[in-house]
């Protein structure tokens, strides 16, 4: 088989077996083309939750996949490569937020969507990188305890210097490789380029963007911009999503090591396995922990 022969049976397959495909946008671009939505995590999650499909494929990491079956639980849910974990959504667990809630009693916690199942149980609520700052400003407590990511939480911290904001010590070990040197570098080769980075960056990175904001916003950025040069501080597969969707213009990588290997674990042939029935993993969840978890994301939506 090639790989037009994969892709024209994954999409007769999923049609016939009822399967919703989400692809993240960081996935490869081979796998968007057998998508039935890409985008950020948790839109991902509303779009399953909206489609009449019986089944759902994440083409991500755990977590995204957990937050699918959140928001989905009569749906059969499956992440296509089991070993696809997200390292920052990993660096916490029940137990340590535990002694950092005995810590700050008096705060509202508020937890990145990039954290497991368990550890929103015990939060008060979620947020995306998009929604931060809008939700953490609609939080009526001036005491914020954010988790888990502290570049991510600095960058909200300067949006909203009314609140007082504990961070608590993660982040994202692949956007934390951009270095200012990086810019420097991205600056001298592509003087008149623009530079859109995400906020999971380290601050001293962000503050020397042009524009900062999440994966999508990035991408609506460029596209809508009257500019046509772009350096692109995130995960690098976007550069070759921007190249292909704007061929008019110029995209950039800002760092050639902003790579997210447990992204880049998923294959298009994980995706025909799993539609075929024979690989990916079934994402269960104890209902008690489903509905713990889906309290957070509720209340991100009230507030935000």
């Amino acid at each position: 088989m090639n790989l037009n022969d994969i892709k024209e049976e994954i999409i007769r397959l999923k049609k016939e077996k009822d399967i919703c495909i989400l692809a993240h946008a960081y996935q490869r671009h081979d796998i968007w083309e057998v998508a039935d939505y890409v985008g950020d995590s948790f839109g991902l999650s509303v779009q399953a939750s909206k489609a009449s499909n019986k089944n759902v494929i994440m083409c991500g990491v755990r977590f995204m996949a957990e937050t699918v079956k959140i928001l989905s639980p009569e749906k059969t849910v499956y992440l296509a490569n089991p070993i696809a974990g997200c390292p920052m959504a990993e660096q916490m667990d029940v137990d340590m937020l535990q002694e950092v809630k005995k810590q700050y009693p008096d705060y509202t916690v508020v937890a990145y969507v990039n954290t497991t199942s368990e550890l929103k149980t015990l939060c008060d609520v979620c947020v995306t990188s998009s929604s931060a700052v809008k939700i953490i400003k609609n939080i009526d407590n001036n005491k914020i305890l954010f988790i888990p990511d502290c570049n991510l939480g600095d960058y909200i911290s300067k949006q909203v210097p009314d609140k007082e904001i504990k961070l608590v010590h993660g982040g994202c070990p692949t956007h934390v490789r951009i270095t200012e040197k990086d810019i420097e570098k991205a600056k001298a080769l592509h003087p008149g380029a623009k530079i859109l980075v995400h906020p999971e960056c380290l601050p001293r990175v962000t503050a020397l963007a042009d524009f900062a904001g999440s994966t999508t916003e990035i991408m609506d950025f460029a596209e809508n911009s009257n500019d046509t040069e772009f350096i692109i501080g995130t995960e690098n597969s976007i550069v070759e999503h921007m190249q292909i969707k704007c061929p008019d213009k110029k995209f950039y990588a800002l760092s050639k090591d902003c790579v997210c290997h447990n992204m880049y674990a998923t294959t298009l042939m994980d995706v025909y396995n799993c539609v075929k029935g024979t690989g990916g993993e079934e994402i269960i969840l104890e209902e008690e922990v489903r509905l713990g978890a889906k309290r957070s994301i509720d209340e991100m939506l009230r507030l935000g």
